[in-house]
């Protein structure tokens, strides 16, 4: 089966119309820094959470997080790979500075972590409809694109999105996406009228979550195509989680994913997917990656890689977090230069609704895996963009590149 994922759109940027949305207002906001308690260093892509609210978000990659609620709240919850979950009392009047510490975890003496890689996996798989929600959902997103030429920031875009998914009993469900609010700011040099578009860029949310759709790798005829082998147990939310590495082992028409699967050793779902596309064919990997370029540019592929992280909450598992990264070489054909392009897209679920708040998204508003944030965006300059939002904290990195593109305008 060919792997449904994201692919990039190398031509002009344009700009067209802003969208707007509503939201309750968040009063209320909780900053800080999350590190490394044993050597200080910054933990990116944190999981924060407010406990009894579905409230959240992750730390960028400098370690930042900032958290709003409508509600004053009392507790954060921070949780990673490999760390042992933190729950420390809010402190809305000064910077949160939160350390975690490595997860330790000792083996009952009659317990063998061991068995059939391929067994456990067909396990999880089966018991997706049990630990994935029956009932339909409506999620509140943040998503943002960033593309960068060599080590440049040249083109910012971010949305709030609306997610609606159907029950995961129901494969052909009316899982859709709409834009609500969205921003874009691109560098106006001449030099950078190559870019980079990730076509159905909010879309990854519904495309990419390869628990529900079983596209890629999560299904026998895939599977076929894979050595499977079981690593060395990892902890997560303080749960152990069995660990299965994928090696592609057929020659195939397309390029395939070589793969790492996290499950949850005592339910069974899904935890983490981190997935990297095989770039030992460049032909068969450009397949995948590329939509359109300017016929005189040639096009080499490096790395596209797909992380889905899952936050379970009671007895249902629900995806929380996803990041796609593209890289790639371009250079013109009748030119010398050989520029390195990084395109990034990253999507981490904000607020849930249930119940009678799950209102479908009628397909008129959905937004289409053919269609780039970039096209229905326009620029912006207002510093409260995002004040009723809970978004991704911009790195120090991506706040210095947003204030030379304003001035660059």
């Amino acid at each position: 089966m060919k792997p449904r994922v994201h692919t990039l759109l190398v031509l002009c940027l344009l700009a067209c119309s802003l969208a707007y949305g509503q939201t309750d207002t968040l009063r209320y906001t909780v900053r800080g820094s999350v590190r490394d308690g044993a050597n200080g260093r910054p933990l990116g892509y944190v999981s924060v959470t407010l406990p009894g609210t579905n409230y959240a978000t992750i730390t960028n990659a400098d370690g930042s997080f900032v958290i709003k609620s409508d509600l004053p709240p009392r507790f954060v919850t921070f949780s990673l790979l490999g760390y042992k979950v933190l729950t420390a009392p809010a402190d809305r009047e000064q910077m949160m500075r939160v350390s975690l510490t490595r997860g330790e975890y000792t083996l009952e003496a009659a317990r063998v972590i061991s068995g059939d890689p391929l067994t456990i996996l067909r396990e999880a798989i089966y018991k997706i409809p049990d630990n994935c929600p029956s009932e339909p959902e409506l999620f509140e997103c943040f998503y943002r694109e960033t593309a960068q030429k060599r080590q440049r920031f040249i083109y910012v875009s971010e949305a709030v999105t609306k997610m609606y998914k159907s029950s995961f009993r129901n494969l052909f469900g009316r899982d859709r996406i709409a834009v609500e609010k969205s921003r874009l700011l691109t560098s106006p040099r001449r030099s950078d009228t190559l870019a980079v578009k990730v076509v159905g860029g909010p879309t990854q949310a519904v495309d990419l979550d390869i628990v529900k759709s079983r596209s890629v790798i999560l299904n026998e005829e895939d599977l076929e195509n894979y050595m499977l082998e079981l690593m060395d147990p990892v902890m997560i939310d303080d749960r152990l989680q069995f660990v299965i590495k994928l090696t592609p082992t057929l020659v195939s028409d397309y390029a395939q994913q070589h793969g790492v699967i996290y499950i949850d050793q005592e339910t069974m779902s899904f935890t983490r997917i981190e997935l990297s596309l095989d770039m030992s064919s460049p032909e068969k990997a450009t397949r995948v990656m590329l939509v359109h370029k300017p016929a005189d540019i040639r096009f080499k592929p490096k790395e596209m890689s797909l992380l889905l992280n899952y936050k379970r909450e009671g007895d249902k598992s629900r995806l929380s977090y996803v990041r796609t990264i593209f890289r790639f070489n371009c250079d013109a054909r009748r030119r010398l230069w050989n520029t390195e392009f990084t395109a990034i897209a990253e999507m981490v679920v904000t607020n849930r609704f249930s119940g009678t708040a799950a209102v479908p998204i009628e397909r008129k508003e959905s937004f289409r895996s053919s269609e780039s944030l970039a096209d229905k965006t326009r620029v912006y300059a207002d510093p409260d963009f995002w004040k009723d939002y809970n978004i991704i904290e911009p790195t120090e990195s991506l706040e210095h590149a947003l204030g030379r593109l304003k001035k660059e305008e």
